[in-house]
């Protein structure tokens, strides 16, 4: 028995199905939506990403670090034996130093005016930190671990220097100055 096709399965076979823009129901507002949403995100990731990559934000300015870097280099240099090293430095000249704590931002060419004013901490560091020198070694505004420049010099002594107490050096120290 063979069936005789008709007319209307024909038509319903070769009846293509197309769909135009009109019967998908995406209107232009909808377009503007969704794109408006992707820059919002691609904008949100773009602001966000470098917090993440950067976590840790230095208040510190490259003025104040070659600041610090020139006021170390100048306690240095001011305090050095004339026939050692230029890291060797004068134990009786840097007791001076620690003790007059008067006029320290005149002697290292800092500002101290009302409206601009210089902090500074320059302080004496064993090369390990396990034990702290203490506050004898210490000259300025007492460094209490805010934001602050620092530069730091491996320095030594010149041998029986001292007029008093002699800091443990050996075989070198620190020399730190912050400045904030």
């Amino acid at each position: 028995m063979s069936r005789k096709r008709t007319r209307t399965d024909r038509d319903r076979r070769s009846k293509t199905v197309s769909i135009s823009l009109r019967e998908r129901g995406q209107t232009t507002q909808d377009f503007a939506i969704g794109i408006g949403v992707f820059i919002l995100a691609v904008a949100f990731v773009f602001s966000f990403l470098p917090s993440i990559l950067t976590p840790f934000d230095s208040s510190v300015s490259g003025g104040q670090t070659a600041q610090a870097d020139r006021v170390a280099d100048r306690v240095v240099h001011n305090l050095s034996t004339e026939t050692g090293p230029e890291t060797e430095l004068n134990g009786s000249a840097f007791e001076e130093f620690v003790d007059d704590d008067e006029g320290l931002s005149e002697r290292l060419g800092l500002r101290e005016d009302e409206a601009r004013y210089d902090r500074i901490d320059v302080r004496l560091e064993p090369l390990n930190e396990s034990e702290p020198l203490g506050d004898e070694w210490t000259v300025g505004d007492g460094y209490e671990n805010q934001s602050a420049a620092s530069s730091a010099r491996i320095v030594t002594f010149e041998a029986g220097s001292f007029t008093g107490a002699a800091p443990e050096c050996d075989p070198a120290c620190r020399l730190v100055v912050r400045m904030w």
